[in-house]
């Protein structure tokens, strides 16, 4: 049976450890003149996008040709879904061809689960799916926090975690969320009540708290982490106007100066500059958000060789 990568929720946190291990290792390839390994020679990669992506897109599509995978994009609109084809038959039809991965996002939360339970010889990798989880970028924040600290995934355990924004639409938040309950560490859910429903910390237990005021949502975090304030849903009117919400909850460094000096800042992108996140802030010292899309690749190389390779070692023909 193929091995697949859903969700983090579904991780212990021995899985979780492995994945930062491995996903280390292939930092250093994207650093080399000649950024190729043969480890995936004859594995075909194929990522069906069905909404749209620049960095998770892009960043599996070289993740695939740098293990020297062949690798296909498929965009909603050059899909068969335009014309009617539900998403199984199109990924049925896709599993015909003998791929061994298929690396899938999808606007429906479960997208991912539904396609690993129906394929039977292709591996899936949720690259987003609805508001249910984006697994490999939680992961790619983890190793983040891994490099930023110096130390190895041990030494991100026992650290307290902002996550300022729209977590109620936010997959990103879901893995984030579950990836730091593994790791023992805290989650200070901020943002407005429209944002946090209040079942989000019976959701999150003892490791989760929800705050509706900026300054002591984030007072002594070590990691601030913005999510996008998706204009998209703003006719639906969960705040009154973009203005309003950053007024009161937009991070800067003076805010950080006074109440968590030593945090760093994330954002999974794309960042909406002025609003979500001071500008200072993203291009400053604190920001970790190149560190973010750079790790990106070592990430999905890490779980594309996982899934296709087995065993293997890095380089072994």
């Amino acid at each position: 049976m193929p091995r697949h990568l859903l969700s983090i929720e579904e991780l212990s946190k021995e899985e979780l450890l492995e994945h930062l291990i491995n996903a280390a290792k292939f930092v250093e390839i994207s650093e080399r003149d000649i950024k190729k390994v043969p480890a995936l020679r004859g594995k075909t990669v194929i990522n069906l996008f069905l909404e749209p992506s620049t960095r998770t897109r892009a960043s599996f599509e070289i993740a695939g040709k740098r293990l020297s995978g062949d690798v296909i994009n498929i965009s909603a609109s050059s899909s068969s879904t335009v014309k009617g084809e539900t998403l199984l038959d199109t990924a049925r039809t896709l599993e015909a061809m003998s791929p061994d991965i298929l690396v899938v996002r999808h606007k429906e939360s479960g997208a991912a689960h539904f396609l690993a339970t129906r394929l039977r010889h292709t591996s899936v990798v949720n690259a987003g799916d609805g508001l249910h989880e984006h697994p490999s970028q939680a992961l790619l924040d983890c190793l983040s926090l891994m490099q930023r600290f110096q130390k190895g995934p041990e030494g991100i355990c026992g650290l307290k975690i902002a996550i300022i924004g729209d977590v109620s639409h936010s997959r990103v938040a879901r893995s984030n969320i579950w990836a730091h309950k593994l790791l023992g560490n805290h989650i200070n859910l901020v943002g407005p009540p429209t944002f946090i429903p209040p079942d989000f910390a019976a959701f999150g237990g003892k490791d989760v708290s929800v705050f509706y005021n900026l300054e002591e949502g984030v007072a002594g975090a070590d990691v601030v982490m913005c999510l996008r304030l998706q204009l998209e849903r703003q006719e639906q009117n969960f705040v009154p106007s973009l203005q309003e919400y950053s007024n009161e909850y937009i991070v800067t460094e003076d805010l950080l100066r006074r109440v968590a000096p030593k945090a760093v800042i994330m954002h999974p992108g794309p960042v909406n500059r002025g609003t979500e996140v001071e500008s200072v802030l993203i291009d400053g010292p604190r920001s970790l958000m190149r560190e973010q899309v750079r790790n990106g690749v070592a990430v999905r190389m890490a779980i594309l060789f996982g899934l296709a390779a087995g065993s293997r070692q890095i380089g072994e023909e």
